[in-house]
């Protein structure tokens, strides 16, 4: 049983990497039939793979695949073979909810495929910010983003300001009166 069968974790952007690399590989040995062939065979796969979770998907019914969503890995197959049920904003909802980032939804555009994200401005480390210090996506966002929502092809991060601090203005405790 190969460590995929026996539930190690698999990560799928990571398998997708490692496919391209394969093919770009083949393709700079200069050999177009080999390569022709190679992207062939990764078309077939998928359309092999897709047609049978497509019947399983069918058999379990959405109540049955429920369980199944939240798996970073279950949903990214189902997104690529286009047979997740869930909405696109439920999905993405799902995947903000996976991270430790405090982010928050402010809009899908799905014709473009960007998404908007508020974030707070913390003033700490700088983690989530890109090198020119405005604000970036996450790592973890974006990998989550890429699971469980791939029609995310882009982000946009707006931070807000953190919030003023509370000043309270209180009565002054009254002083005993002074002789004259």
């Amino acid at each position: 049983m190969s460590a995929a069968h026996a539930g190690a974790a698999v990560d799928a952007r990571q398998a997708g990497h490692r496919v391209d690399e394969v093919l770009d590989r083949l393709a700079a040995t200069g050999d177009r039939a080999a390569c022709g062939a190679a992207e062939e065979l990764v078309r077939v796969l998928m359309e092999f793979y897709g047609s049978g979770l497509a019947r399983i998907t069918q058999r379990l019914g959405e109540e049955g695949l429920r369980p199944l969503l939240d798996d970073e890995l279950v949903a990214s197959l189902l997104a690529l073979h286009d047979l997740n049920p869930e909405d696109v904003l439920v999905r993405i909802g799902r995947a903000l909810r996976s991270v430790r980032e405090p982010v928050e939804l402010l809009g899908f555009d799905a014709a473009s495929g960007v998404l908007r994200l508020g974030a707070r401005a913390t003033g700490g480390c700088g983690c989530g910010s890109s090198a020119d210090g405005s604000p970036g996506v996450p790592q973890d966002v974006a990998d989550a983003l890429a699971a469980f929502a791939p029609e995310v092809t882009s982000v946009e991060v707006e931070t807000a300001a953190p919030a003023p601090a509370l000043l309270q203005i209180g009565t002054r405790p009254h002083a005993p009166a002074r002789a004259r």
